[in-house]
């Protein structure tokens, strides 16, 4: 008996020094895009970062493109520690809170100045939802906003009256529907072939995704309209960080913080690299004119009370301080 206390009283002596020196850490981080996507080349530096900063104490594998866990599962494996981290599309969760989901909302954030100012007030609003699952934010980061893909230039809203267009949610089929457009559900790998069948005739969605697609296989115009600027979330497991030591801890809160403000920069630089992408395949860039901004702006106030209609305390306070 003496030995086998021993034997327990030397392990929990080990496992309490282990816990302030901070043993070497290997976490498996799922993402859902491909090794190229500039979201999974930031999450890779801000990994490298870290084993730097910490001298290998944290080492963070990244597991991309759904290899590990689909998309739709992360946020679950990050908040039952399935894994420690993970990265996610923020808009997924808007059926948990509508709150997730206003950077997705058309028309409500037109540039990245104002996306800026919607995750201001978005943050600490995610921050308090994600807490009660166990969850803790790390960094956010956009996609470029979302443009108008058509076969002729659209220089007023009622130039999209009785057009097939694309939609993928609730809020596009709404936005459809309001601008007298007819509303046809396409995912995104079968963008090319309802164009070419005549399914679709417009679509909004980012320059990335038009430059991906070859959009100047079944389009000739794009709009740069910003109609909305979505954006991916980086959480960790509270429990999983807490077992990091201080310094660790810093050091992952200082590598978040770099990589957010890195990732927003390499957003504005895809915007700008995917839009020319598409000029130089012939696609025409029409700048929206003063009377389609306008014609969009009235369009998003109706979409923005009718979200309001069915938001939540949370959702209505992040529309509170962002329109104040």
């Amino acid at each position: 008996m003496n030995k086998i206390f021993k034997a327990v009283a030397a392990v929990a002596i080990m496992s309490a020094s282990a816990t302030s020196v901070g043993f070497a850490q290997n976490w498996d981080m799922p993402t859902p895009y491909p090794d190229k996507t500039f979201h999974t080349v930031n999450i890779q530096q801000f990994a490298d970062e870290l084993r730097e900063a910490t001298g290998g104490k944290l080492d963070i594998k990244l597991h991309t493109a759904g290899s590990l866990i689909k998309h739709g599962d992360i946020k679950n494996s990050v908040r039952n520690n399935t894994v420690p981290a993970g990265e996610f599309f923020l808009s997924l969760l808007a059926n948990e809170d509508p709150a997730f989901g206003i950077d997705s909302l058309p028309l409500v954030a037109t540039s990245y100045q104002d996306a800026a100012r919607l995750w201001e007030a978005q943050k600490p609003v995610v921050e308090e939802l994600l807490a009660k699952q166990r969850l803790m934010p790390l960094f956010s980061v956009p996609w470029p906003p979302q443009g108008l893909y058509t076969k002729k230039e659209i220089k007023t809203v009622e130039d999209l009256n009785g057009l097939k267009f694309r939609s993928y949610n609730a809020n596009l089929e709404k936005f459809a529907t309001m601008v007298g457009a007819a509303p046809t559900q396409v995912e995104a790998p079968d963008i090319a072939q309802a164009f070419a069948t005549g399914q679709v005739e417009a679509m909004i969605t980012s320059p990335s995704t038009g430059a991906n697609s070859k959009a100047w296989d079944f389009i000739s115009h794009y709009s740069p309209i910003n109609a909305w600027v979505p954006k991916n979330i980086v959480v960790v497991n509270i429990a999983a960080f807490k077992a990091l030591d201080a310094d660790t801890q810093a050091a992952v809160l200082k590598a978040a913080a770099d990589a957010e403000q890195r990732g927003w920069n390499m957003s504005r630089r895809e915007a700008e690299e995917k839009t020319q992408v598409l000029a130089d395949n012939g696609v025409t860039i029409v700048e929206p004119s003063d009377e389609l901004k306008a014609g969009l702006a009235k369009v998003g106030v109706e979409l923005l009370a009718d979200w309001r209609a069915n938001s939540s305390p949370a959702a209505d306070a992040i529309v509170d301080v962002y329109f104040k």
